[in-house]
């Protein structure tokens, strides 16, 4: 280990003064940062920890700006343990202060996480040039302690293109529109105002997240009209949503539609209110967890 480096963290964590330190962080050479899932329902930086997994900074489509930052090991933890995260200086640095960012718990069998506000501290010290860095001790061994770096080499160029994908998100998240209800005018398949922007951010979530593995859909009339009409009105209605997810690229095998006709009402037909209401299509989707 650099003697920079076990200095300081003998200044952090004077516990680890009897103990072995394994520490794991890219080279020089190593260190590369990539962006993946780079689209609007989705933002990834990746970066690679040789010999021990990989650092996951996430952001998706949403009314908020979150992030999430996962620790992905190879070897998950065999019983719950307590980490510190530091911002310390890489030995190219000396003399530089290192700093706390947050305390942590890695729970049984997960990868590492980091609160929101600690994995944007995390960024934000990757961009002034340090090197956030967990330190916990070997849930195999407690003598033995770990330090597991992330390097800020090669990192701002990544980072620009990660931002960039941030501002393209889209300000609704996939629980937005996984329940979905659409409203209808009377007669026909012609939706409300209303309805069509709600299915026109249906449409551009679809368009991008390839996710999606099951779309319901279920469509109901009123009960103004002859039953046997109001079923084909129905069919009529879903087909016409069906059409409009196969346009956005969801396979036709994973859309499912059902035409209620005048069947399950959600309000009564005894005034104009009641009964648009009951003009509807429901949407229901789904995608692995």
């Amino acid at each position: 280990m650099r003697l920079s480096v076990l200095f300081a963290t003998l200044i952090c964590f004077p516990f680890f003064a009897n103990a072995d330190l394994k520490q794991y962080v890219a080279s020089l050479e190593e260190s590369q940062w990539r962006v993946s899932g780079n689209n609007p329902v989705m933002c990834r930086l990746e970066h690679d920890i040789p010999s021990y997994g990989k650092a996951v900074f996430t952001s998706i489509a949403g009314k908020n700006h979150n992030l999430n930052f996962t620790l992905d090991m190879w070897v998950k933890p065999d019983q719950v343990t307590e980490a510190k995260l530091m911002s310390m200086a890489p030995a190219w640095r000396p003399g530089v202060v290192s700093k706390e960012i947050t305390e942590l718990t890695y729970q049984k069998y997960f990868s590492g996480e980091v609160p929101r506000n600690a994995a944007w501290s995390m960024l934000a010290e990757l961009e002034s040039g340090m090197q956030p860095t967990f330190y916990y001790a070997d849930w195999y061994n407690e003598s033995n302690k770990i330090a597991v770096g992330l390097s800020a080499v090669n990192f701002r160029r990544q980072y620009a293109q990660f931002k960039s994908c941030l501002s393209t998100l889209l300000p609704y998240s996939f629980e937005d529109i996984a329940f979905t209800v659409l409203t209808y005018e009377s007669g026909g398949t012609e939706l409300t105002r209303y309805a069509k922007a709600q299915i026109s951010k249906v449409q551009e979530y679809l368009a991008y997240d390839q996710n999606v593995d099951l779309v319901l859909i279920d469509a109901y009339t009123d009960s103004y009209g002859g039953r046997s009409a109001n079923e084909k009105v129905s069919v009529q209605r879903a087909d016409s949503v069906k059409e409009l997810f196969v346009a956005s690229g969801i396979p036709q095998s994973r859309i499912h539609t059902m035409g209620h006709g005048e069947r399950r009402h959600v309000a009564s037909n005894l005034s104009i209110d009641e009964r648009a209401r009951n003009r509807r299509v429901v949407i229901r989707i789904s995608k692995p967890l």
